[in-house]
This record gives structure tokens, C-alpha cells and sequence, in this order.
């Protein structure tokens, strides 16, 4: 069963914006801690945001004023709002939440403590 879908992923200019979506079908009770990663080619996974049950929300330095990461729990949605976009944040996107509350929601998940969407590519060209 498939519980994270995201997408908004594109190809844009420099200087662009992109809104990247994550459709969440996770249960509320185990939502503790909500994050977009991503991957570029050749490179590590590594968290961009995070964002937790009261809001509270958690950025990479490499990103900080220029992404926002927001939920819409009615709607059981996570959206990145990606800014200013440079080439070098082309990457595929996943959205990923953390199921365990036992420890602070940051930008480090464990697979085994999560669930992870497919992933939306983005591409920014210069």
C-alpha cells in the first residue's frame, strides 16, 4: 500500500520556484516527525526540512530562507515551497515521515522508523 505520493517536480530556470506536494496516508497517531529529503546524482541522501506535530520545523543550513517546508493535516498534506531555486538542488525529492516519537524530529531518519514516498525529480537549470 502505497501511503506517500509526491509530486510538483519540474524542470525550471535559475531563480525559479517550485511547490512540491506529498499526499500522506499515514495515520495522524503515528505522525511525529514529516520531512523532504533528497538525492542528487552521484551524491548522498540528505535531509533539506522537517517540520513536527506542533509546526515546529527544522531547515539544512543550504536552504534556510529560501525553502519552507508546511502541513496540512485536514488535507493530509506536506508541501515544500522551494524558492530561488539553483542548479545545485537538482535532485529527486522525497517526502518521508517518521512513525516513532522517541526522539527529536530533525533531518536524520532511520529506514526502519520510517515511511518514504517514491520520490518527484527537480531540475534547475542555469
Amino acid at each position: 500500500q502505497v501511503q506517500l505520493v509526491e509530486s510538483g517536480g519540474g524542470s525550471v530556470q535559475a531563480g525559479g520556484s517550485l511547490r512540491l506536494s506529498c499526499e500522506v496516508a499515514v495515520s495522524p497517531f503515528l505522525r511525529y516527525c514529516l520531512a523532504w529529503f533528497r538525492r542528487a546524482p552521484g551524491r548522498e541522501r540528505e535531509g533539506v526540512a522537517s517540520i513536527n506535530a506542533v509546526d515546529a520545523t527544522t531547515y539544512a543550513d543550504s536552504v534556510k530562507g529560501r525553502f519552507t517546508i508546511s502541513q496540512d493535516n485536514p488535507k493530509n498534506m506536506l508541501y515544500l515551497q522551494m524558492n530561488d531555486l539553483r542548479p545545485e538542488v537538482t535532485a529527486m525529492y522525497y517526502c518521508a515521515v517518521e512513525t516513532v516519537g522517541w526522539k527529536p524530529c530533525s533531518l536524520h531518519f532511520r529506514m526502519d522508523d520510517s515511511v518514504w514516498g517514491q520520490g518527484t525529480q527537480v531540475n534547475v537549470s542555469s
